[in-house]
């Protein structure tokens, strides 16, 4: 098996163990900031009505559910996820939804046609793509000219003193996931795709590679999380 097959696995088999305790974890981690987050990122999206979405690593749901609270339910979404036992929860969260389809798909390779969609977005996800600059590929495929890509994800953070505080507080999460879930192993590998990932700039970088424009960034919490967005034209 070949390291992007190794990735595959090991993502799969850390939310094999976590889906059930995945969004009660995202507030313990994130002190529930995770939601102002994830409304900061929908409002700056503002997606116009009629329009159609793709929600990339969907999980169990949650920005799509996000959009139809800030008044968006006109918004045609799809939501994709690759993990079965996430795609199956999702569904069932979002199952009062109208306009929500579900495809359980990879990032890299997306069953839709070539300039589909109006928006793309991906909330936390993209770190655990197997390859992200194909997942990114992608993602300027099926966007439609004069269409949206915006990414929130883990980044880093800037200010030295508060990242000293951060660092401290990363190492004790995966014993708190082994409270919370009796299973501290994929809270290590959460931590670690999380310290390995891009730094903003770079990012910001290697989406201007793939072919977008006009890319930019707002930190959020002193860059623990970063928004990232951009035009296809």
């Amino acid at each position: 098996m070949d390291n992007n097959g190794h990735k595959t696995k090991r993502v799969n088999d850390v939310f094999n163990q976590v889906y059930n305790k995945y969004d009660l974890m995202n507030d313990i981690m994130s002190l529930g900031v995770h939601r102002i987050w994830k409304n900061n990122f929908v409002t700056w999206l503002n997606p116009q009505p009629h329009t159609k979405l793709i929600d990339v690593a969907s999980g169990t749901g949650d920005i799509t559910r996000y959009i139809y609270q800030n008044k968006f339910s006109n918004v045609e979404i799809s939501c994709v996820e690759p993990n079965k036992k996430m795609y199956q929860m999702g569904k069932i969260n979002l199952a009062d939804m109208k306009n929500v389809n579900w495809y359980l798909n990879y990032a890299e390779k997306l069953p839709f046609k070539t300039e589909e969609f109006d928006y793309y977005t991906i909330s936390f996800g993209l770190r655990n793509t197997t390859n992200i600059h194909q997942s990114l590929k992608e993602a300027h495929r099926v966007l439609k000219k004069g269409g949206r890509f915006m990414c929130l994800e883990f980044s880093k953070v800037e200010n030295e003193i508060f990242k000293s505080l951060y660092n401290s507080y990363s190492k004790i999460i995966p014993k708190i996931g082994k409270i919370v879930t009796g299973n501290e192993k994929p809270y290590d590998y959460l931590i670690k795709s999380i310290n390995d990932f891009y730094t903003q700039n770079k990012l910001k970088d290697i989406l201007k590679e793939v072919g977008f424009h006009s890319v930019e960034y707002r930190n959020l919490s002193n860059g623990i999380a970063t928004i990232h967005s951009c035009w296809k034209i």
